[in-house]
């Protein structure tokens, strides 16, 4: 059964084609992602398709007797309401039963009691309550009876997520849905979204998230619209399938294009019908042959300043907002090449910890000791800020009209703006026409170009959209700096990071060898080790070596072999530790091969830190 039929459909703005002439539909019980790159116009079909947003030509028809929802990016919430009243601000009868029946056990009224409780047996609402509760419980918002205008912009968007899931539509309308979620909150929708009988069109850059739910993909690309009847890795596969017919069809046609152009320059008289239909066909291949291919490449190939010895140290940190407890004596140095991501339910500390490291907010005791040679990079949450009437050019040359690059090599500003997947056409579109999307990406374009060696990510990949994460993986893996990542973006976790500190609130942070899929697998393992009554193992944050000098002290002639050949040794550690790091990667990998990758990388880290300690303490009496 047909739920949403779109044909034809074109929209422009101003001079500028979104998509033009496409059509598809969605029948009952799928459950379909849109993907494209940004400004492509996601979020405008969504709007189009709802009438919140003109069309220039097509038809939009929804079958007449279903229930649709719609969770928009910018939350269009009442900020009188309480979280309670914005939630029960549907039609459904079940709902307004609840609601009623709640009014009346908070005013302790007897007799709206026995009526409202009447009107729930009737419309058999019960479950409806259990539903919303647990669904406000999930979402953490269990303040109930707080204002919509005393929300975060976080809270708002998981209160928007409520109000759409406890209306039970038939057809769910979704932009986004995961910003602004922990990780827990995520992996319970996911599973909500798979059990659910609702037909689901949806809007979102998580890729793990675009595996398990969907089984159908819609892709935006040059204007058209291609459908695809899989999950992510299917439309992948088949994405680059048809990339392929299509770089071998654009080359046929440009060899053909070639001969024929030189029929042309002859300037034959068009006289014979033959002739006419040839010169035509000549327009025809020439429009074939000129279609742009793109790569996706988002090459940047800038000059970082080399680390030095000592590079970031936090020597028994604590930091406390009132009675929450962030941090409590807590220890660590940092390594070359450290690439550590950090995960947590929000609130716990995680973005405050980012903010102590860059001077932002002040620690309440100990130090963070910051090496003479470390150039930090920050990419936050904030959107970028500069005035809608600049040009997209003119806010990378105002940090520098040419960028240094490895061997002596330079770019100009209109150079790396192309290789950050921004073309020719847009350098002097104003940022107000930039989606945010394009705005986050041009964002991170002015944190990387200013050369860091030490790069501090805060939901780097928050509205980017497919295609510029897996370019921006592809930057990060070849970045020879420090890297820390907190990020809620788990396929990107994994693939990015080879230990994570896990903050568990109150001052609680473990440190846990491995990426996010280990880190889950330990999560699992806990809950089966509570339900059966063992406590969850601790991993304690490795305190900073202090080496003991002793005076006069040289080596012998023995530790002097050590001390030489430690160096090759831990150049082999490290080769074998990175090779660990992206096999733990591998989505195939079944969990005894996950968890042996996972001891072996422990063990490793552990030699790589002891033979590091060892050569540090005999290079003092080198």
């Amino acid at each position: 059964m047909n739920y949403l039929s779109v044909e034809e459909l074109t929209k422009t703005f101003g001079d500028r084609t979104i998509f033009e002439d496409i059509t598809f539909g969605i029948e009952q019980g799928q459950k379909m992602a849109i993907v494209a790159k940004n400004g492509a116009g996601k979020t405008t079909l969504l709007r189009c398709l709802l009438g919140q947003e003109h069309v220039d030509s097509g038809r939009v028809v929804f079958r007449n007797d279903i229930r649709i929802a719609f969770m928009e990016q910018s939350e269009g919430l009442s900020p009188d309401h309480t979280i309670l009243e914005e939630v029960f601000s549907h039609d459904l009868p079940e709902l307004r039963a609840v609601r009623d029946y709640n009014e009346a056990m908070d005013a302790e009224d007897e007799a709206m009691i026995t009526a409202t409780f009447e009107a729930m047996s009737e419309l058999n609402a019960w479950g409806m309550e259990t539903k919303v509760s647990q669904i406000l419980d999930v979402l953490k918002l269990t303040n109930t009876k707080q204002k919509i205008r005393q929300l975060s912009g976080g809270q708002k968007k998981r209160v928007a997520l409520a109000k759409v899931l406890v209306s039970e539509p038939d057809f769910l309308i979704l932009d986004e849905p995961t910003n602004h979620l922990d990780l827990d909150m995520i992996e319970w929708l996911e599973e909500y979204l798979v059990k659910s009988t609702a037909t689901i069109l949806m809007v979102t850059h998580d890729r793990y998230f675009l595996e398990v739910v969907c089984d159908a993909i819609l892709e935006i690309d040059d204007q058209t619209i291609y459908k695809y009847k899989g999950n992510f890795s299917y439309y992948l596969e088949k994405k680059a399938q048809r990339e392929e017919e299509l770089a071998s069809t654009v080359g046929k046609a440009k060899n053909q294009f070639k001969k024929e152009l030189e029929w042309m320059r002859r300037q034959p008289k068009a006289r014979g019908t033959k002739q006419k239909a040839r010169i035509e066909a000549f327009h025809d291949v020439k429009s074939v042959a000129s279609q742009r291919l793109d790569s996706d490449e988002m090459e940047i190939p800038i000059k970082m300043e080399r680390l030095g010895t000592k590079i970031l140290e936090l020597i028994k940190v604590g930091k406390s907002f009132g009675d929450k407890v962030i941090l409590e004596d807590f220890t660590y140095t940092f390594k070359r090449r450290e690439r550590l991501g950090i995960v947590g339910n929000n609130g716990t500390g995680k973005s405050t910890l980012l903010n102590m490291i860059l001077d932002i907010v002040p620690v309440d005791k100990g130090k963070i000791v910051i090496g003479e040679t470390v150039v930090f990079g920050y990419y936050s949450q904030d959107m970028l800020k500069v005035p809608d009437d600049v040009k997209v050019i003119d806010v990378i040359r105002d940090i520098a009209e040419f960028i240094p690059l490895e061997k002596g090599r330079q770019l100009s500003a209109a150079q790396l703006l192309e290789k950050f997947l921004f073309p020719r056409d847009m350098h002097y579109n104003f940022v107000r026409k930039l989606s945010g999307g394009e705005k986050r990406r041009l964002k991170l374009l002015t944190v990387l170009m200013k050369n860091p060696n030490f790069l501090i990510l805060d939901e780097p990949t928050n509205d980017l959209d497919i295609f510029a994460l897996s370019v921006l993986e592809d930057y990060l893996h070849d970045f020879q700096g420090c890297l820390i990542v907190v990020s809620h973006d788990r396929y990107f976790m994994d693939k990015m990071v080879d230990h994570l500190f896990v903050f568990n609130g109150e001052g609680n942070v473990k440190d846990l060898i491995g990426n996010y899929s280990t880190y889950r697998t330990m999560k699992l393992q806990d809950n089966r080790n509570s339900k059966k009554g063992i406590a969850p193992e601790l991993v304690e944050v490795k305190k900073a070596p202090v080496a003991q000098k002793e005076e006069d002290r040289k080596l012998s002639y023995k530790e002097r072999q050590e001390y030489e050949g430690i160096e090759s040794e831990l150049e082999k550690l490290e080769l074998e530790k990175e090779a660990l790091t992206v096999k733990l990667s591998d989505p195939s990998l079944d969990n005894e091969e996950l968890m042996k990758a996972g001891e072996r990388l422990s063990a490793l880290v552990t030699e790589i830190e002891a033979k590091s300690d060892r050569w540090l303490e005999l290079a003092e009496y080198a």
